[in-house]
C-alpha cells in the first residue's frame, strides 16, 4: 500500500488530515487518514499575493480573496 504524506492544511480554518479507522464487515480495524479537500489557489493575503493551500468549503462561502 502506497502511503501518501500530505501535511498542508487550509489556511483559512486550519482543517487538516485526522486519523480514524477502516472498519470492515468483520468489524477488523485498521488505521487511515481523513484528508480535506485542499486546492491550491492564488490568494491575495496580508503580503501580497500568494499561493496559499485553501479548503473547497472556504473557497465556496468566499472567505478569501481570489487574486487574477
Amino acid at each position: 500500500m502506497e502511503v501518501l504524506v500530505y501535511m498542508a492544511e487550509c489556511s483559512v480554518c486550519g482543517k487538516k488530515r485526522v486519523s480514524g479507522n477502516n472498519i470492515s464487515h468483520a468489524n477488523n480495524k485498521t488505521k487511515r487518514l481523513f484528508r480535506p479537500n485542499l486546492q491550491r489557489v492564488k490568494a491575495q493575503t496580508a503580503h501580497g499575493v500568494r499561493r496559499v493551500h485553501v479548503c473547497t468549503r472556504c473557497l465556496r462561502s468566499g472567505k478569501i480573496n481570489k487574486a487574477v
